[in-house]
């Protein structure tokens, strides 16, 4: 029987490999919550620190896209401010949408890592190198998941996936030292 040591090392080690991470929008990069304005305009409330993270994230190599069932110009143009290029709306079928993801990225599914927190991700979080469930998601994804976040969607989530990624590659304490003062 697998001890808690060899199961963190092998989770260690599949979070190293990975190249492509994906997320899923409400309930991940969102709280879950849609607003509509009188105006018929769709808004949603984004962490900052998801986003400092998504950079991060890419500035040390690794690419970042989004697989979501629903279709919204917020979250084209949260894309765009991110310098996120694979977004996938008004996706049916997330596991077929995520395969022809990973032969466009030339990566397989061992180097990807989606984090979602309903029921249309579960296919997605079984099948990739390291599916993650927000603090919140619902009882099935939790059960299916690699890592289940501290934090739940929208408040932080994707950002503690991208430490944890980093870490295992070797980088955070460089990037940590980027923001440090200089000694004198």
């Amino acid at each position: 029987m697998p001890t808690a040591a060899n199961l963190h090392d092998a989770l260690h080690q599949r979070l190293a490999q990975v190249k492509l991470l994906l997320v899923d929008v409400d309930g991940v990069l969102t709280e879950g919550g849609v607003t509509w304005t009188n105006e018929g305009s769709e808004q949603k409330t984004f962490h900052i620190r998801d986003g400092l993270g998504i950079r991060l994230w890419q500035r040390a190599g690794g690419r970042t896209g989004i697989v979501t069932g629903r279709a919204s110009r917020v979250v084209q143009l949260r894309a765009e401010e991110l310098g996120i290029g694979i977004v996938k709306q008004g996706v049916e079928d997330k596991l077929e949408t995520t395969a022809a993801v990973l032969a466009e990225c030339g990566v397989t599914w061992e180097q990807t890592a989606f984090i979602g927190d309903d029921l249309p991700d579960l296919a997605v979080i079984m099948r990739c190198g390291v599916g993650v469930a927000v603090a919140n998601a619902c009882p099935e994804v939790i059960e299916a998941a690699a890592i289940v976040t501290r934090l739940p969607g929208g408040q932080g989530a994707v950002r503690e996936v991208i430490e944890q990624l980093l870490k295992a590659r070797g980088s955070w304490e460089a990037i940590v030292r980027r923001y440090q003062p200089a000694s004198a």
